[in-house]
């Protein structure tokens, strides 16, 4: 409950009620973005100055706020996901903590209910986007699922992320791993080499320099019409576009999509553990979960938050994505991106 005395009661003297300092860091990865409105609500109200530090993709993220567990950069960590929630639990990144308002959450998402050292924040799907003009311009028709993708007739046309450094890049695998099983995902990823799969360190090199259909890479002349993405990232095309496309330029492959929830967490060493609690808190409030969609395109995990029309027309969630248990991804992870390294990077 410190987290909701340190929301309500302090008005704008909030951090020196608790004593200690009035400003709280937030460590995310380089897609943390939020309203100013509404940041400066939650500043008002609390009395605390959010800094945030962003540290590159989510994997990279994670990495360092390991390696600096003892003395962290800040009080709070964004953008942890199932995909790496176990390395940052084994590794004791985080410490307890019940936020304010978690009870509105849907149980599907809270993966560490028994210490709730993780708060759900928000999901959504890695899925494989594809250009849409580009297979109407070579009158081929775009893959739909992952057995699509090993096909001769979409060879040298996909970029994916490393699966050792990058959270939709080890989605991606972990997909894979759950459409063709434990035996079964290496052959495959055998046959996405031979047929010519690209891979680079994250997802910004991916979509917004190797893809040809995001307004990014067209700029920087991507060549590759297939990217590992979201299933929000349509949406993005459109909302950003000037003028705004009736239709989005961007489509999703619907059967390579895999479900990724992030987590925020109070740091283990976190200085101002007031200041954090209280920025959690802030995180699962509708104010925050409403403004998240267009701002990080994700869905809110908070029952009852509206999503906006754009979500619903050009990104809706997959309605079928594949999932693996967050005790077998931690039981497999590290063994899977090493043997994945050996097959498709080395």
């Amino acid at each position: 409950m410190a987290g909701v005395a340190a929301l309500s009661g302090c008005g704008s003297s909030g951090g020196q009620a608790s004593g200690g300092s009035k400003t709280v860091t937030l460590v995310s990865h380089d897609s943390w973005a939020v309203s100013k409105s509404v940041l400066a609500a939650f500043e008002k109200q609390s009395g605390y100055k959010v800094k945030v530090l962003k540290d590159g993709d989510a994997g990279q993220a994670v990495n360092k706020a390991i390696l600096t567990k003892d003395n962290p950069q800040g009080d709070v960590f964004f953008g942890v996901d199932n995909t790496l929630l176990s390395r940052a639990l084994d590794n004791g990144l985080f410490q307890s903590y019940t936020a304010k308002g978690l009870d509105t959450v849907g149980s599907q998402f809270r993966l560490d209910p028994d210490k709730n050292r993780v708060t759900p924040i928000d999901y959504g799907d890695i899925c494989v986007n594809y250009d849409k003009a580009y297979f109407t311009e070579h009158h081929l028709a775009p893959p739909a699922s992952f057995a699509d993708l090993a096909k001769p007739a979409y060879k040298n046309l996909l970029v994916t992320e490393n699966a050792s450094t990058s959270s939709p890049g080890l989605g991606f695998l972990l997909g894979s791993a759950a459409a063709y099983g434990d035996s079964g995902w290496q052959g495959y990823w055998k046959k996405l080499k031979a047929n010519g799969v690209k891979v680079v360190d994250g997802w910004e090199q991916a979509y917004d320099e190797e893809f040809s259909g995001s307004a990014g890479g067209r700029k920087a002349g991507g060549d590759r019409p297939l990217v590992v993405s979201y299933a929000s990232s349509p949406p993005a095309e459109v909302v950003y576009a000037d003028p705004k496309p009736s239709t989005a330029p961007t489509g999703v492959a619907a059967g390579t999509c895999f479900r990724q929830v992030e987590f925020a967490g109070l740091l283990s060493n976190a200085s101002n553990t007031a200041g954090g609690k209280a920025l959690i808190d802030f995180l699962l409030t509708k104010k925050f979960q409403e403004d998240m969609p267009l701002n990080m395109f994700v869905y809110p995990v908070v029952d009852g938050a509206t999503v906006p029309a754009e979500f619903s027309k050009y990104g809706p969630p997959a309605k079928d994505p594949e999932t693996v248990a967050p005790q077998k991804i931690a039981d497999n992870r590290d063994r899977w991106v090493k043997t994945w390294t050996s097959l498709v990077v080395k």
